[in-house]
């Protein structure tokens, strides 16, 4: 996350989404802050675009869908709006530009945004009840950790080279090889 383009100036939550329907970049936005986003690296889009590509195939023909990074998720105990690489909703709701009951989040993991996303962003995510687990997905090894909701706790399991992550969320286990297939060619 960079420098809020907002300091000085606080926006009100609908003064951002006003201003996004119309920004040619994507900004988020945390209790009247604007953050500017990034592009991404190839590996990052690889990564992401093979999640995607395992979650949408699982979840056909069913009331759940996955979205990637341009529909926002809003997180109203922080006064926020994130862009997640991947979320999957099961909720029914009309065609808008954010969603509120993610069962799952992906956040691909880069250099400038890792410690942000680890920490403050999970904690945020973590106050939605709808959430089961969170997922950090690393770029440069195999390394995914998943965050899932345990009664009123979360626990955190780290997968690496050779096994299987199972997505108790959605019933889907996935081979790690599966999310990184291609993305260092």
């Amino acid at each position: 996350m960079s420098v809020p383009i907002a300091k000085l100036h606080r926006l009100s939550a609908e003064d951002y989404l006003e201003m996004e329907l119309s920004s040619p970049i994507k900004h988020e936005y945390v209790a009247g802050e604007v953050f500017a986003m990034t592009g991404t690296s190839d590996s990052h889009n690889i990564i992401a675009g093979n999640l995607y590509m395992l979650l949408r195939e699982h979840l056909r023909g069913t009331p759940c869908r996955v979205f990637m990074s341009d529909v926002k998720l809003k997180v109203n105990t922080a006064d926020a709006y994130f862009y997640p690489d991947l979320m999957v909703t099961c909720e029914t709701a009309p065609d808008s530009h954010f969603r509120e009951q993610p069962k799952l989040v992906v956040e691909v993991l880069s250099d400038s945004t890792a410690k942000y996303d680890r920490e403050d962003k999970r904690q945020m995510y973590q106050s939605l009840l709808s959430l089961q687990e969170y997922v950090l997905v690393a770029q440069s090894c195999m390394d995914v950790r998943v965050y899932r909701r345990v009664g009123d706790d979360w626990e955190m399991t780290i997968y690496t080279d050779g096994q299987i992550i199972p997505l108790l969320s959605l019933e889907l286990d996935v081979a790690i090889e599966r999310i990184y297939e291609l993305a260092w060619d």
